[in-house]
């Protein structure tokens, strides 16, 4: 899994959150709510839909499965004109520097990717991870529960500061 190195302008995206951890994972229930919205969603520019996190500073670094972050279920929008009411809010994602990753496979098994990434590819390349917010682009091409799932993972990333001693 070789990913491609992408920077992104900002984005607005419409969805809706909720605060959990990988031990207390609320994911199905936060797309749930999400899915019953979406179609309330008037500016909606394509019909990927994102999958966000936003981990708190040294989340990876001291990692612990038990500490909370914050998951987005989101559409991408041309604006924030026509925020849908009933739990709806906005994102502004700020773009950046990611690593993008292709990841085909059943969403359930996803776990054995993102350990690559970190454990594998991360520390081996020439970037390292960006404090800003992690994201999977679930396109046309993604099933849920199904072994044919097709879904991005977008890790930010910033160059390593290579420090000489002298």
């Amino acid at each position: 899994m070789t990913p491609t190195i992408q920077h992104i302008p900002p984005k607005k995206l419409i969805g809706m959150h909720l605060t959990m951890s990988l031990v207390n994972n609320k994911t199905g229930e936060l797309w749930r709510s999400f899915m019953i919205k979406r179609k309330e969603i008037k500016n909606a520019i394509g019909t990927d839909l994102y999958s966000l996190q936003v981990y708190n500073e040294g989340y990876f670094i001291n990692f612990n499965p038990a500490v909370e972050f914050e998951k987005w279920a989101l559409a991408e929008v041309s604006d924030f004109e026509d925020v849908p009411p009933g739990g709806m809010g906005t994102f502004e994602l700020a773009g950046g520097l990611y690593a993008v990753f292709q990841y085909k496979g059943n969403p359930a098994d996803g776990a054995e990717a993102f350990k690559y990434i970190f454990q594998e590819w991360l520390p081996q390349s020439d970037y390292e991870l960006d404090n800003r917010p992690h994201f999977e682009v679930l396109g046309e091409n993604y099933k849920n529960g199904s072994n044919d799932s097709e879904e991005e993972i977008w890790t930010p990333v910033k160059q390593k500061v290579v420090r000489y001693r002298q």
